[in-house]
């Protein structure tokens, strides 16, 4: 990889892995166990714990075939190091500047994104003093059955994480009040704050309905943000080069 020809994004949009992508017989079970897949996988995930937020959707697909990888899903990890290559001087920056020294959140969902069993996806990213300091992108643990249900199910996973944000920065010091979250989806925002019965949303785990407590008592304050400012799209699928520029910009990930 070391003369390949970098790449912009992490993954492009063709790439669409499924399991029927995987080796079906025994020539092709026996070629790809010559592809250190899981090493390449397992370098990828440190990469994306530790210090690449960036990489969260990508190394979230491929990671869900590492038991049976097949060609196409080797390509896709070929391309994040393509990827990785082009932007390896890039890092996380904070910074002082005035309204920053409180926990941020952004939130989105991807509905239907996975094309095996129909889950969608469920991403977020959390900042301080400017940069990034959590982030996840993960699958959500049932079916939405409309865009507004995945966005909903996204904002009380991520609630969560917020309040575990909120007593750990309390014990560093750092009181603040309730954590901001912003979200694109209007029609979720309005679920989680209006306590009314909702014929079309009755099926709705009530576990999920947690977040409206946490609005309520002030712990969380969910704000819509508009889609072309919301960090955590990028977490969700791929993206124009443009942007996920701008969505790195908007969490100080840039060259150092």
């Amino acid at each position: 990889m070391l003369d390949a020809k970098p790449m912009s994004t992490p993954l492009a949009n063709h790439f669409r892995l499924s399991d029927s992508q995987c080796p079906k017989n025994e020539e092709e079970i026996e070629n790809m166990s010559k592809v250190p897949y899981a090493s390449a996988v397992g370098c990828l995930m440190y990469a994306m714990v530790c210090i690449r937020p960036d990489l969260a959707h990508a190394v979230s697909i491929v990671s869900r075939y590492m038991a049976n990888p097949g060609r196409k899903h080797w390509n896709a990890v070929k391309w994040i190091f393509r990827y990785l290559k082009g932007i390896a001087e890039h890092g996380i920056l904070f910074s002082r500047q005035p309204g920053t020294n409180s926990v941020v959140g952004y939130v989105d969902a991807d509905y239907v994104g996975e094309v095996d069993d129909k889950r969608s996806t469920t991403d977020y990213m959390f900042t301080l003093s400017g940069g990034p300091i959590c982030w996840k992108s993960t699958l959500q643990s049932i079916v939405a059955m409309s865009t507004t249900e995945a966005e909903y199910m996204a904002v009380a996973e991520t609630a969560k994480e917020a309040l575990w944000l909120k007593g750990l920065v309390k014990e560093l010091g750092l009181n603040q009040g309730g954590v901001q979250m912003h979200c694109d989806s209007q029609s979720a925002i309005y679920l989680a704050k209006n306590q009314v019965y909702h014929a079309r949303t009755k099926h709705i785990d009530i576990r999920f309905h947690k977040i409206r407590e946490l609005i309520v008592t002030g712990d969380i304050v969910l704000e819509k943000v508009h889609i072309s400012e919301n960090a955590a799209d990028m977490l969700t699928k791929p993206v124009t080069a443009t942007k996920f520029k701008h969505c790195l910009d908007l969490v100080n990930v840039s060259s150092l």
